[in-house]
């Protein structure tokens, strides 16, 4: 009876282990709530914004390797990446001080063949945490490897209200389009408007008009145009349409000229096809004469 015992409590045993290592990996991603930062969400800014918000899990993790590659882009001599760059290194200093989130920067090692992205992927799997992001290959990747992606795109495509096509706003254009006349700009949530006819205006801001969005799996993208240029396409109709309002105002005095000038004419024109008939030959020399008083009462004034 005894050995009975012992062989039922050492299989319980070992239920209970294995049931504890199958089950232990989503006890720690729930647990811990860890969500690793890659450089695309840094740079984009707005994770800062829902971090303080409290939209962020509370531990976010910044690797070593992701820090460095900031700091590399930040020397490039492209304006534009060095500015982006400056600001995600800038971001990891706002999620320190935020009230709702914990940061910590954590030494992952030398980066191997895969780069910055194979290892993000590879600290969520092996640590069970999920990774904010907005590289649209990141994200493919990570969510065909099972691993929970939190993308500040579709959130803030999925929460903003998008502006309508007519809506009118102030764009910076920062750089060219994909065209040649092209010129691109971008809202204060990341999103891209591509204005046309614009590669002449780009470094400044300039009033535009949205024409329509289109929503990608990378994001949502605007279309515009120059409303500067809208305006001026008017201005040369305007006047036509001033000669066109002071044509009838003129027409109308013509004719109340000419009726008032040629009545006689066409009333001897009437009495002219009016049969010679004997009993109207009075009432027509009746109303000459009538006429004729007018006419002349008229003149002498």
């Amino acid at each position: 009876m005894t050995i009975v015992y012992l062989t039922l409590l050492i299989f319980i045993a070992a239920e209970v282990t294995y049931l504890i290592k199958k089950i232990s990996p989503i006890q720690r991603r729930d647990e811990n709530g860890t969500t690793y930062v890659d450089t695309s969400s840094l740079m984009d800014g707005r994770i800062v914004t829902a971090a303080q918000t409290g939209f962020i899990p509370a531990r976010l993790i910044v690797l070593r390797s992701v820090v460095n590659e900031l700091q590399l882009l930040a020397d490039q001599a492209d304006p534009e990446k060095r500015s982006r760059a400056r600001r995600g290194l800038d971001a990891i200093r706002e999620l320190q001080d935020a009230q709702f989130v914990t940061v910590k920067v954590v030494e992952d090692g030398k980066i191997g063949s895969g780069g910055v992205d194979e290892r993000l992927i590879d600290m969520a799997r092996t640590k069970g945490g999920s990774i904010c992001t907005i590289d649209y290959n990141l994200n493919k990747a990570a969510t065909a490897l099972g691993i929970r992606v939190l993308n500040i795109n579709e959130l803030a495509g999925s929460i903003r209200m998008a502006f309508l096509p007519g809506e009118t706003i102030s764009l910076t254009l920062t750089q060219k389009g994909q065209s040649a006349t092209q010129a691109v700009g971008y809202l204060a949530d990341g999103t891209m408007v591509v204005v046309d006819k614009a590669s002449n205006k780009i470094g400044e801001t300039v009033e535009i008009e949205f024409i329509r969005s289109l929503q990608t799996a990378a994001g949502r993208m605007m279309f515009a145009k120059l409303r500067e240029k809208q305006s001026a396409g008017h201005s040369p109709e305007a006047k036509p349409t001033g000669r066109k309002v002071a044509r009838p105002s003129q027409t109308k005095l013509e004719k109340t000229t000419t009726s008032t000038a040629k009545q006689p004419k066409a009333t001897n024109t009437s009495r002219r096809s009016r049969p010679q008939a004997a009993n109207l030959q009075n009432k027509k020399n009746s109303f000459q004469s009538k006429e004729d008083s007018l006419i002349e009462l008229v003149n002498n004034q």
